[in-house]
């Protein structure tokens, strides 16, 4: 019975291998000409599927079995890290957007002139917050670039903003978290868990190839935007499931967003080594800063622009993005050894966020089951506690190995009484 997955996944990773060899010298050119009419005519394939429910803007509609299969999900992403990680003597790593390029300071910063209609929650006005931002591979293990570089992860955590938060681990700080495709790997939860199940069978490939149970029209739109990437620093970062933002006259908003990055073109694929992305990371903020614009985008229709599939991009013909922040990262240093072990600590978790923000949809739903439960379970194998960053940590000086984790990880010094509040 395993045969065929098994087969389907040895030639289909070879078949991606050598298009990953090969993607520096057609890529830009392919997507150039054909990218966009591709996902317009597999878009209009995916929004078939959908009907109208009777919902209205910002509304959810929770299935009977969710908390089921949420938990599910959360059971085999947790087996998967106790099989890779206990007692095997490696240091654990998160489940999913596993490698870690960089976790690098940054700030994050509302713009002084937003419209009143759309300052809400953390987005007032001229607001300015600290933030780390990570920068991640897919996963689910730490591979060389060129063997699992198709869609990058970023991971933003503000801190110093107040007011109660929906996940209360963490009083100060707020995530957002996205990748490099605007759709997400499956349209729901019901369908994660599946890929969760081929994942744990070592056999991903078979949930998208599956003849009996395929999902062909979300690998093309996987496959549009999993490309070898020359820079993390330069890509288009989607949220791909919704947010609540506020209200205007008494009505639910609920939004998208994404992080654009400010260039005039892309690098060239450098040198390929087993850490190249990370690399060009260095390299650049070593000589720049690097900007990205926050851009949200409305839910304008809840049959076109549903709230429970994460599989569909709104469309921007109805609802274009609007700017209303800016992430800065500014030139810095960040492969300190103490920094990278700080990364691996930290928690991104959309539910670390304001009432007005809340995450929306089933995967956003399960998300707050799934990561809590897998980063606690990161952390516990790694021997370290949960840490609330306040921005203040140094991670240049020389410091001692964390008691209790054989050496592995170093301490960073921190002050986590001072936080600095913005209002």
């Amino acid at each position: 019975m395993n045969l065929i997955p098994t087969l389907a996944e040895t030639v289909s990773g070879r078949l991606i291998g050598v298009l990953r060899q090969l993607d520096p010298y057609y890529r830009d050119s392919f997507d150039h000409l054909f990218r966009s009419g591709i996902e317009r005519i597999t878009q209009r394939l995916i929004r078939r599927r959908l009907d109208d429910q009777g919902l209205a803007i910002a509304e959810e509609k929770p299935e009977a079995d969710e908390a089921e299969i949420t938990q599910a999900i959360a059971v085999a992403m947790c087996r998967f890290l106790e099989l890779e990680y206990r007692h095997t003597g490696k240091v654990a790593e998160r489940a999913g957007n596993t490698k870690t390029y960089g976790l690098v300071r940054s700030r994050f910063t509302v713009r002084s002139d937003l419209p009143k209609r759309l300052q809400t929650g953390v987005f007032r006005a001229g607001s300015q917050y600290p933030a780390y931002v990570r920068f991640g591979g897919p996963g689910p293990r730490v591979v060389p670039d060129i063997k699992d570089n198709g869609i990058l992860s970023i991971g933003i955590k503000l801190m110093g903003v107040p007011g109660k938060k929906l996940l209360d681990d963490e009083k100060y700080t707020v995530d957002f978290s996205g990748i490099s495709a605007p759709s997400f790997t499956t349209p729901n939860i019901r369908e994660n868990v599946k890929l969760q199940e081929q994942i744990g069978r070592g056999t991903p490939a078979w949930y998208f190839l599956n003849p009996k149970d395929s999902h062909y029209l979300d690998m093309v739109m996987q496959g549009l935007y999993a490309r070898t990437h020359a820079n993390p620093l330069e890509l288009t970062y989607y949220s791909c499931v919704p947010y609540l933002f506020g209200r205007e006259k008494g009505q639910y908003r609920a939004i998208k967003y994404a992080l654009i990055p400010r260039i005039d073109k892309k690098s060239a694929v450098a040198a390929i080594t087993d850490n190249y992305l990370r690399d060009a990371m260095i390299a650049t903020l070593a000589r720049t800063a690097v900007t990205f614009d926050f851009a949200i985008q409305f839910q304008k229709d809840p049959i076109t622009m549903p709230i429970e599939d994460a599989s569909v991009v709104w469309p921007e013909q109805q609802s274009p993005f609007i700017r209303i922040a800016t992430l800065t990262i500014p030139r810095q240093r960040f492969d300190y050894p103490a920094q990278d072990a700080f990364a691996r600590n930290l928690t991104i978790n959309p539910w670390h966020t304001l009432p007005v923000h809340r995450p929306l949809g089933n995967q956003n739903r399960a998300r707050k089951t799934i990561y809590l439960a897998t980063s606690r379970l990161r952390q516990a194998i790694n021997q370290e506690p949960h840490i609330e960053p306040t921005g203040d940590e140094d991670f240049s000086k020389r410091t001692e190995p964390t008691a209790g984790s054989s050496g592995k990880h170093s301490r960073v010094e921190a002050n986590p009484s001072r936080v600095e509040h913005v209002d």
